[in-house]
């Protein structure tokens, strides 16, 4: 679609721009690759340097979104969830989301690259490149996308990392590991949620076979399992307290809890999605308390 079938204001056009964003989904970007900065430093103060990674990171988020739609505006015009998104309802062409994709990421990898290090906008460009080009096009392909998606969506904390120290060691790779075993069971609630609506894009993000079944509950509940003692790594590596290896123990066995009762009943669309949700709080609730253990 070249030429946009709805005459806007200017703040009508400013909000589907901001809508291109998406900000919600940015803004936990960003958050969580502060989180690894904060985590990096010795001492927590405030850094400027820290808000221009907040920026920079923002802006390249958004243009990883924004291509995003751009490959997938005829698959959004199937699914009600997005088919009223800026492009498949024709507030913006597609000339306008590209040049202010590539705007976004020109900006956002020139503030990286003088304000913080040129290391956190290599890796955040290449988290872009997977995410966008990598990542989206594989979602018709099969649930191998999931895989290759955790690795994007695990990058924030190391590249906050990157951000504070210009270096990767053993405390940015565990941060990795923790939000990469978590992306499994966060991306497949959502897949297990919007099961209809995926169908109709021909998008297959489900593990084995695709079926809302006994099987796919079964694998959320394995990474589940295995994000537990992960979430005690950062105090086996001196990152953190034991206190927030408590917090992250009893935040993990409240999460594998959620993922018991979808097991025990499959037709139960409600528990898939408190497994979604109780993942945003799962992550969360960790990163909060190793910023809090670390202050």
């Amino acid at each position: 679609m070249l030429v946009a079938t709805q005459t806007l204001n200017y703040s009508d056009t400013a909000k589907a721009y901001w809508e291109l964003m998406k900000f919600r989904l940015s803004f936990f970007v960003v958050f969580s690759g502060a989180v690894g900065y904060t985590l990096a430093k010795p001492v927590f103060q405030f850094d400027p340097i820290l808000i221009w990674f907040a920026l920079g990171s923002f802006l390249i988020t958004g243009s990883a979104n924004t291509i995003n739609q751009l490959l997938e505006e005829d698959y959004d015009r199937l699914m009600k969830r997005t088919m009223s998104r800026p492009l498949p309802s024709g507030r913006l062409t597609t000339v306008q989301a590209g040049i202010f994709a590539l705007l976004t990421f020109l900006v956002g990898s020139f503030i990286l690259m003088f304000k913080v290090n040129m290391l956190s906008c290599m890796l955040s460009a290449a988290s872009l490149f997977l995410y966008a080009f990598v990542y989206t096009p594989l979602k018709r392909v099969g649930p191998i996308a999931v895989f290759v998606g955790a690795i994007p969506g695990a990058l924030p904390p190391l590249i906050g990392w990157v951000a504070a120290t210009e270096s990767i060691n053993i405390h940015a790779i565990t941060l990795f590991s923790i939000q990469f075993i978590w992306q499994f069971p966060h991306f497949w609630a959502i897949a297990w949620v919007l099961d209809e609506d995926y169908k109709r894009a021909g998008f297959r993000l489900l593990p084995s076979g695709g079926g809302k079944d006994l099987n796919t509950a079964f694998q959320i509940m394995i990474y589940v399992l295995f994000l537990i003692p992960l979430g005690l790594l950062p105090v086996k590596f001196g990152l953190t307290g034991i206190n927030s290896g408590i917090v992250a123990t009893f935040a993990g066995v409240m999460f594998l809890i959620q993922t018991f009762y979808l097991m025990k009943d499959c037709s139960n669309d409600k528990a898939a999605k408190k497994i979604m949700f109780g993942s945003f709080l799962y992550l969360l609730v960790i990163q909060v308390v190793y910023m809090v253990d670390k202050i």
